[in-house]
């Protein structure tokens, strides 16, 4: 009943052309009444608790850049010595209009599996290195920003795990990925026989990117079609990690974080 009354209150409150409560009322069959008496009750207890609910949660929103979902704000409010469980706080994000800066479930459009052509695989699927440098993948995450998209190109060390080598720019041609690979060789001395794994775009798999691997003396490596390159990489980490990192040019960020960035030097400093 409380739902139906709430209705009529706001349809009331904030549309011109809406009809009289008396008009309502009869129409979602309840009693004027009834309404004017829910109206004028004092706030419960439940009400105030939901309300001052809502603050923290949106304060602790606002505190991660827009990146938390209901189950890191639980954790966030329970280390406020708050208790609230990731259902109830789901409950009031969405009456808050609280939307978490979080990527959708990526699904590949290219789904047909074949042989990658002249360039072999030379992972096979197996992204364990024992030797730092030795073997090592890349990709391209699109970046939504407030001035359009932003590209990021990574190289992860499957050693390590790290990010070894990335470049930011407002296109994903072939000189963005090349830019990373050529800073994975400076921030670390690749051993020979040293193999870059990467999907089959035709950035990755031109020319141009052949002859830098070339010149670095690395051997290129390509998986099938519609399989990630970064899926042995944990891409779920890599995500969490990218929002972080660009939080600044994120939409939920401040304007004056969000330009693109093209001195791939001061991006990640900013960020």
């Amino acid at each position: 009943m409380s739902d139906t009354y709430e209705f009529i209150d706001a349809e009331y409150a904030t549309c011109r052309t809406a009809p009289g409560v008396t008009r309502m009322c009869e129409w979602l069959e309840v009693s004027k009444s009834g309404f004017y008496e829910w109206r004028s009750r004092p706030q419960s207890a439940t009400a105030r608790r939901r309300e001052e609910l809502g603050l923290l949660i949106r304060k602790a929103f606002e505190d991660s850049d827009g990146t938390c979902g209901c189950r890191r704000l639980a954790a966030q409010l329970a280390r406020w010595g708050i208790e609230a469980d990731a259902g109830l706080v789901r409950k009031v994000m969405r009456e808050l209009g609280l939307v978490a800066c979080q990527p959708r479930p990526w699904r590949p459009v290219t789904t047909v599996q074949g042989q990658a052509g002249p360039i072999p695989d030379l992972v096979n699927r197996d992204f364990t290195s024992a030797v730092p440098g030795l073997k090592m993948a890349g990709d391209i995450t699109c970046i939504q920003t407030w001035e359009g998209w932003a590209y990021l190109a990574t190289v992860i060390d499957c050693a390590t795990r790290k990010v070894i080598g990335w470049a930011v720019d407002d296109n994903y041609r072939t000189p963005l990925i090349s830019a990373a690979m050529q800073m994975a060789a400076r921030n670390l001395d690749l051993p020979p026989d040293a193999v870059f794994h990467s999907g089959r775009g035709s950035n990755y798999t031109s020319a141009d990117f052949a002859a830098v691997l070339s010149g670095l003396d690395i051997r290129q490596s390509v998986g099938r079609t519609g399989i990630c390159p970064l899926t042995g990489q944990s891409p779920g980490s890599c995500r969490s990690a990218t929002r972080h990192v660009v939080r600044g040019c994120l939409p939920a960020g401040d304007v004056s974080d969000t330009p693109v960035r093209h001195e791939h030097g001061g991006f990640l400093a900013a960020a």
